[in-house]
């Protein structure tokens, strides 16, 4: 680039230099006119960059947005965080015969101030869990919230227990299912900030008594309604469709759907192995029982001693594959069962928003209907029917508008509650496996130690 003091115009007017000569007139009006036109540029360059005025509002929302979003985090915090654990323990039974019923005494522990004591003991039929999810479900699905499912009164699940292992034992083992899905359910309740401080919720944990749930047996009345509603909703759901504008949702549904069929798929794997276990179990008994007879029968007494030993060590390994297999069937088959219940959830909020848009449309339909017939009116001139005509068009308008704004609030509570869902079964699903991958190695270890305090009587055999 060429330097700016090897121009003629600056050779012309160098203080420097000792032939400078006075310009002409011509010269000072071509000089005035081209610094006239170099100002501009000039002070372009020169002058400081400021920040437009129309950035100002943008910075506003984003600082709006990174409130929001710290708003959102925090409230997906408080659906862990939160101080209160529920124990549900001791069934007990009330009444004979057919009229019947059992009892769980419910004992909850926080130190949040909402709550009228830190600690509490009531006692609850299994009815009254489920009158409490029909109350918390009324209230909150119509927001767009998750409320976790409550256990299935599993009359089919009883009666197998009782046909496949006696009476007494078959109860003993339903009751204890129920009252681990139970705690599982209240705890999950009781993690998301809405629901845990829902009146009905601390009712159910602070009130000596509570007014008796009606709908809930699983042949009433109300039980057929809620299938038959179901039934219809399902249906619905088959053809319902949504011009969507935001994409996440059609990923985020056909992700949850995706999910609903593996974890199936998993769960009827889990109980083919919890069988298989089981089997394991009759058939290491049976084995334990014929060493012990062989050894019985024996004439040379080191082979018998081992024998003998043997069925010892079978006994126990009986009692480790029972206890591995209790473990498969409550951390994994009833863990995975309760995620089942918690994915079609997650689909009953995104069909409450599909009922919300289909409630705005419905809306905008008819105002279009309204706003059709008041221009008949006009141009028929009829003047008395004009007025209300007016009237029912601004109601719809408004109808429209509160639709919409429904539409947007639920949209915005979906996508929040499936975040906090996410993190939530990541978590989870960590906690399972960890937890059952120590259960398997302990179980081995013993094992291992059983054979190893074995295998010098084996060796010891003549």
């Amino acid at each position: 680039m060429a330097d700016p003091d090897d121009s003629p115009l600056f050779e012309e007017i160098k203080d420097d230099s000792p032939k400078q000569e006075e310009p002409t007139d011509s010269a000072n009006g071509e000089l005035e006119n081209d610094s006239k036109e170099d100002e501009p540029k000039a002070s372009a360059e020169s002058a400081p960059a400021s920040i437009p005025v129309d950035i100002e509002p943008e910075l506003a929302e984003t600082k709006d947005s990174k409130k929001s979003e710290e708003e959102d985090e925090e409230e997906t915090d408080s659906f862990d965080e939160s101080d209160l654990r529920i124990k549900v323990s001791n069934p007990e039974k009330i009444g004979e015969g057919m009229s019947a019923y059992m009892v769980y005494e419910v004992s909850t522990s926080t130190s949040l101030p909402s709550f009228k004591s830190s600690e509490t003991k009531v006692k609850r039929r299994f009815s009254d869990f489920l009158g409490l999810h029909e109350r918390l479900a009324e209230k909150h699905l119509v927001y767009g919230r998750i409320v976790p499912p409550a256990p299935d009164k599993a009359v089919v699940d009883k009666m197998k227990g009782k046909m496949s292992k006696g009476e007494e034992t078959g109860e003993d083992a339903f009751l204890g299912r129920r009252k681990q899905a139970l705690e599982r359910y209240m705890n999950r309740t009781a993690k998301h900030p809405k629901l845990r401080e829902d009146a009905d919720f601390k009712e159910f944990l602070e009130a000596e008594a509570l007014p008796k749930a009606t709908h809930t047996s699983a042949f009433s009345k109300g039980g057929f309604s809620r299938l038959v509603k179901n039934v219809g909703e399902a249906m619905s759901k088959m053809t319902m469709k949504i011009d969507e504008q935001d994409q996440w949702f059609e990923e985020k549904h056909n992700q949850i759907e995706a999910l609903e069929q593996q974890l199936k798929k998993l769960h009827v794997a889990c109980e083919s192995l919890v069988t298989l276990k089981k089997e394991v179990v009759m058939n290491t008994t049976n084995f334990a029982k014929s060493a012990s007879l062989l050894s019985s029968s024996e004439e040379d007494t080191g082979l018998s001693r081992a024998l003998s030993q043997l069925a010892e060590l079978e006994e126990k390994m009986e009692q480790l594959h029972n206890d591995q297999s209790r473990v498969d069937f409550f951390v994994l088959c009833e863990t995975l069962k309760e995620y089942i219940g918690l994915v079609m959830a997650v689909k009953a909020i995104f069909h409450q928003r599909y009922k919300v848009y289909q409630n705005w449309q419905s809306a905008q339909a008819t105002l279009t209907k309204k706003r059709e017939a008041l221009v008949k009116l006009e141009l028929a001139g009829k003047q008395e029917k004009i007025a209300p005509a007016q009237e029912e068009v601004k109601e719809w308008e408004r109808k429209v508008e509160k639709g919409q704004e429904d539409f947007e609030e639920i949209s915005k509570t979906v996508k929040k509650e499936f975040k906090c869902f996410e993190i939530q079964r990541v978590k989870d699903f960590k906690d399972l496996i960890i937890k059952y991958l120590k259960s398997l190695m302990e179980c081995q270890q013993k094992m291992v130690k059983c054979w190893e305090e074995y295998l010098p009587e084996a060796k010891a055999i003549a």
